[in-house]
């Protein structure tokens, strides 16, 4: 259960920062950031496995870089249903997705090392 947590910390702040940083996301609320995480954890953790697989021939030949695109329309999905958590774009959500991969794996990388 910790585990979770962590990894759901993990991904609010990578959300947090690439929204402040970035402005690629709209959050309104601190509140629409925690629902926008725990439900792009939990899509994460059940339905992007199940689109890895339905999509695995691409993702061969594409050398896993539509997983990228996954990643982006998995967030894209998530602005649609979470009002106060917005993007405007489908390329946008794209660009969010690469920046949120790629600081969620330095950041749970850094918590990895430290226990």
């Amino acid at each position: 259960m910790s585990h979770f947590l962590i990894r759901w910390f993990v991904l609010t702040l990578a959300i947090f920062i690439v929204a402040n940083l970035f402005h690629l996301i709209y959050i309104e609320s601190f509140t629409a950031l925690i629902l926008a995480s725990l439900i792009l954890g939990i899509l994460n953790a059940i339905v992007r496995p199940i689109l890895i697989f339905l999509t695995l021939p691409i993702n061969i030949l594409s050398l896993g870089f539509f997983i990228l695109v996954i990643n982006a329309f998995l967030l894209f999905f998530v602005s649609k249903m979470v009002g106060g958590f917005e993007i405007v774009s489908f390329w946008k959500a794209f660009w969010a997705a690469l920046l949120i991969t790629i600081i969620s794996a330095v950041l749970n990388h850094l918590v990895r090392e430290k226990r």
